[in-house]
């Protein structure tokens, strides 16, 4: 390598440019062409064989001197070369020998090679003979298998054979004719599923739609259910909480383990959705189903909001609205379980057009509605479908709200029905004491209305303070509370109470308060119906109690919380003004009856020539009318009423002797009908007597007795007969004895009395008569009255 490299280096030494570029391309192993092309195409290939002979010439100097210099090497390398051809010589000879004995072992052996060979060959025929019946087998017997779950309306199991046929075996399939027939089947089949699938969901549809009324039904009946529930569990929490006040009951709380039992779930058959939907998503139809499935269920929808023409919507509105109920709960169903057949969205979307149509629905027909039942019935049920849709996650805010807005209309109603109510049970009434005489009609018109203070039922017969309207009218109240309660329950998040109260006010002051008021003052009563009317009144203004506490306890208020001062009724203290306004009525009638009596003084004979023995026939009749209205007053008018009425009618009876005798209707009178005005007197004077003690009146310690009232015309009765008339113009003595009369009305009546006959004989021998004393005095006492006048 060090002899080559110098020679190289001495032919790059000894030539010039061309031949050094030269030598170093053969030294490097490069391309020669680039040069050889350059040379011929300046024309120059002379200096280029010039070199490479010089090139050669070097190259032979450098193998003659390697040559030189491994010589004996190569004498070895030689040696051992022949050593190694002898040595191969052998092992041909031994190879030779070798080959013509295994020539002869294996001719046999070859033989039976071709043998196995064909054998593999047949076998590997037969191997694909095998596999490619076994792929048909295979596949006729998925088809098989298809035809069969078809038939046996296993549908999605088929679908699900089609896919394994298509994905697993359909490329697989070695027989053209096979795989053209199952080629071609396949979507004929799936098209039979879809096809069969789809009339099976539309039947379903059908059923669906059948039962969602029952199904909304059940729904609501279990909301009701559980309403009656919580309010039974309130009601007996108010009852403890009312005995913990008073003491602890042991029997106050107790584990209800009777209504314990879980809700039963709603059934109803969604296996054709569900299976409808698999398949269509196996078919790659899902959204298509999806789609179908929305817009018939919509469809649906539609149909179920039309009310119905044939019916009134207060008979309809239940399977209405339970239709409604029964379609949400089933696409609620549907939506948590169909694997998403619906979305939310979809579901919020169909609500709210259902809601938004229902709410329109219950405008019109509320404003189409004149009987609050009817109202409140529908009110109820809506609000059980709103307790149930909750339930079932939908809102239904609207609902209540359409409800609070037709509250005042179902007030306006339920007054307005009660109001008929009330003026038809006062119509009908007798106003005559209650007789009881069975003890389960004492428990219906008294002990369950609370109409006497005390729980002990009284010995039957039993007479009561009133009449066949109270019981009623409390029934009407009752009933009243109830109603707006319920109509104000569940929904609405006012303090209930409050507004039931603020209502019953009203309903007591201005329908039963006006309704007896209307009575009162009609002028169309008897006194005895007066009476009856004023005690009814009484009682009821008791009843006021009960009312609100029978409001509290429907409303879940503490009865202790009805204590606090300032929580009665406003009405109380009106039907107690109605009350006084009944005893004003009392005395009217009384008065009014005492002048159909006294239209009989003025006829009566103002100048009889005898003293009469008796009392007129007047006064005899307005007697007995007392002693009537006496009886019939004490059992139920107070007793200061009771001393009001009487007291007004003997004043009324001793001003109306004393409007008579001022009046143009007397032109004259005697002394012998004053006589007789004072026999009526004295009988008056006696009853008023003896009525003033024998009531107990006088017990009242009143500044005026009975008798005091007829002071006036007593006194006046008095000054007509005494013997000295003249001595009322001393102040000392009229101040003792006549203090009731006045001057002027003494005047005119002494004016028209006349001791003696004034005819123009009688005139003539009073002149030549004297003057009696008595006649002297009045004569001056006349005198002297024209002169103080």
């Amino acid at each position: 390598m060090t002899a080559q490299t110098k020679k190289r280096g001495a032919a790059e030494n000894g030539d010039g440019g061309t031949g050094l570029s030269l030598a170093a391309f053969i030294a490097n192993n490069e391309d020669l062409g680039p040069i050889v092309r350059h040379a011929f195409e300046s024309g120059k290939p002379e200096a280029l064989l010039h070199s490479l002979r010089n090139i050669v010439k070097m190259k032979e100097v450098e193998i003659e001197e390697i040559c030189r210099l491994h010589y004996e090497e190569f004498i070895l390398a030689v040696d051992e070369l022949r050593g190694v051809l002898v040595d191969a010589d052998d092992l041909k000879g031994t190879l030779s020998d070798e080959n013509l004995r295994l020539q002869e072992v294996a001719s046999t052996l070859l033989l039976k090679l071709d043998e196995l060979l064909e054998l593999y060959s047949v076998n590997r025929s037969v191997g694909e003979a095998l596999a490619t019946l076994k792929i048909c087998l295979k596949v006729t017997s998925l088809c098989k298998i298809c035809n069969r779950d078809i038939a046996q309306a296993k549908l999605h199991s088929a679908l699900k054979t089609l896919e394994l046929i298509e994905k697993d075996y359909m490329q697989n399939i070695p027989l053209k004719l096979l795989k053209k027939v199952i080629q071609k089947q396949i979507p004929v089949m799936k098209l039979y599923i879809e096809k069969k699938v789809c009339s099976e969901f539309n039947e379903w549809l059908v059923y669906i739609r059948r039962i969602g009324k029952e199904i909304g039904q059940a729904a609501i009946d279990q909301a009701s259910l559980a309403r009656q529930k919580d309010e039974g569990m309130c009601a007996r929490q108010r009852e403890a909480e009312e005995c913990s006040h008073v003491g602890f009951d042991e029997h106050a709380y107790s584990l209800d383990v009777e209504n314990m039992d879980e809700e039963a779930m709603l059934e109803f058959d969604l296996a054709p959705v569900y299976r409808a939907h698999h398949i269509h998503i196996g078919l790659g139809r899902g959204e298509k189903f999806r789609e179908y499935y929305f817009n018939n269920r919509l469809m649906q929808l539609n149909l179920d909001l039309q009310i119905s023409t044939s019916q009134p919507f207060v008979e309809s509105h239940q399977p209405f609205l339970a239709q409604i109920a029964g379609f949400f709960i089933i696409e609620d169903r549907v939506l948590r379980t169909a694997d998403g057949l619906l979305s939310e969205s979809q579901v919020e979307t169909m609500w709210e057009t259902a809601i938004s149509k229902v709410t329109s629905i219950l405008e019109q027909q509320f404003s189409l509605m004149d009987t609050a039942n009817h109202l409140l019935n529908v009110k109820g049920y809506i609000s059980l479908l709103g307790t149930t849709m909750k339930k079932y996650g939908y809102q239904a805010t609207s609902l209540v709200e359409i409800l609070g807005k037709n509250r005042d209309k179902y007030l306006e109603l339920l007054i307005s029905d009660c109001r008929k109510q009330i003026k038809n049970v006062l119509s009908k009434d007798s106003y005559e004491r209650m007789v009881i005489k069975k003890e389960n009609e004492y428990d219906m018109y008294v002990a369950a209305l609370q109409l006497e203070p005390t729980d002990v039922a009284p010995d039957l017969p039993y007479v009561a303070l009133f009449s066949s309207s109270v019981p009623n009218a409390c029934r009407i109240v009752r009933s009243f509370i109830e109603d707006l309660v319920r109509y104000l329950s569940y929904g609405s998040s006012m303090n209930s109470y409050d507004v039931v109260k603020s209502y019953l006010d009203k309903f007591l002051i201005e329908v039963l308060n006006d309704a007896f008021l209307n009575l009162i003052h009609g002028g169309s009563l008897e006194f005895q119906q007066m009476v009856q009317i004023a005690g009814n009144i009484a009682v009821l203004e008791r009843s006021c109690d009960m009312f609100l506490c029978h409001t509290a306890q429907i409303c879940g208020v503490p009865r202790h919380l009805l204590e606090k001062p300032h929580s009665g009724l406003t009405a109380k203290a009106v039907l107690k003004a109605s009350r006084n306004a009944a005893y004003s009525g009392l005395i009217t009638l009384v008065n009014s009856k005492v002048d159909e009596f006294m239209l009989q003084l003025p006829s009566i004979n103002w100048t009889v020539e005898e003293a009469p023995e008796h009392a007129n026939d007047y006064m005899n009749e307005v007697i007995i009318y007392l002693h009537d209205v006496v009886s019939s007053g004490q059992q139920i008018v107070p007793r200061d009423a009771l001393y009001k009425v009487v007291s007004g009618a003997l004043s009324h009876i001793a001003d109306s002797i004393i409007t008579v005798l001022l009046s143009d209707r007397v032109k004259r009178f005697n002394a012998n009908a004053v006589a007789g005005i004072d026999i009526d007197l004295k009988m008056l004077e006696g009853f008023a007597d003896d009525t003033y003690h024998s009531t107990g009146l006088s017990d009242l310690r009143k500044d005026t007795s009975f008798k005091d009232c007829l002071a006036e015309i007593r006194q006046l009765i008095d000054l007509l007969l005494s013997n000295q008339p003249e001595s009322f113009m001393n102040p000392v003595t009229r101040e003792k004895n006549y203090g009731s009369l006045d001057h002027k009305k003494v005047a005119i009546i002494c004016d028209k009395f006349k001791d003696a006959p004034d005819s123009l004989f009688g005139s003539l021998s009073s002149r030549a008569t004297v003057q009696s004393a008595r006649k002297k005095s009045l004569d001056v006492l006349k005198r002297r009255l024209k002169d103080f006048s």
